[in-house]
């Protein structure tokens, strides 16, 4: 588990303890609009600097759980290169949160009136694919996405210091599920 100090390093805002349970609710059919509308904010901030904008997680598998939390793949030539797309976004009003250059030049953005984490990387960055992937398959293996759900639910209960060690937490069956799509896909 990461700790405060690790997680603050990477957070530009200061990092506020979660020190609760995880709220998850049912799949809400709104999800898929909500997420149109920050495609298309993000496109008309961005034009063709957007190479790839993508609904993943939860809210993006209709009947699988997931916190109220909108996440969006945004893939622009070079993360890395925030003087060449961040202040587009914030005057969008969109507000960097999460700088991490040792993971994928991976960037996370919250939206401006929608509850969004706008995931951003590089082009060709095989974590955006990964992400991809998993959605893809959850959305055609009921299976997998009742064993992701049950899995979901039973560490939401536990209480949480920050909503990342939750995330942390789901590697292993995330693991499990893409070791499954990859093998099934070849």
């Amino acid at each position: 588990m990461r700790s405060d100090e690790e997680l603050q390093e990477k957070t530009v805002v200061e990092l506020k303890p979660h020190n609760a349970p995880i709220t998850l609710v049912d799949y809400d059919p709104a999800w898929p609009s909500l997420f149109a509308r920050e495609e298309q904010r993000i496109r008309s901030a961005l034009g063709p600097r957007a190479l790839q904008i993508e609904h993943v997680g939860s809210t993006s598998v209709p009947g699988l759980c997931a916190k109220p939390v909108i996440d969006i793949v945004l893939v622009v030539e070079n993360s890395a290169d925030e003087p060449s797309y961040a202040a587009d976004l914030g005057a969008a009003g969109y507000t960097l949160r999460i700088r991490e250059p040792d993971w994928y030049q991976h960037r996370l953005f919250k939206g401006p009136d929608t509850d969004i984490n706008l995931h951003v990387f590089s082009a060709g960055a095989s974590e955006a694919e990964r992400m991809l992937r998993f959605r893809d398959w959850l959305r055609e293996h009921p299976d997998d996405r009742k064993k992701y759900a049950a899995a979901k639910r039973h560490l939401a209960q536990k209480t949480w210091r920050h909503v990342q060690h939750y995330a942390d937490a789901k590697t292993e069956v995330i693991r499990e599920i893409l070791a499954r799509a990859e093998v099934m896909t070849e």
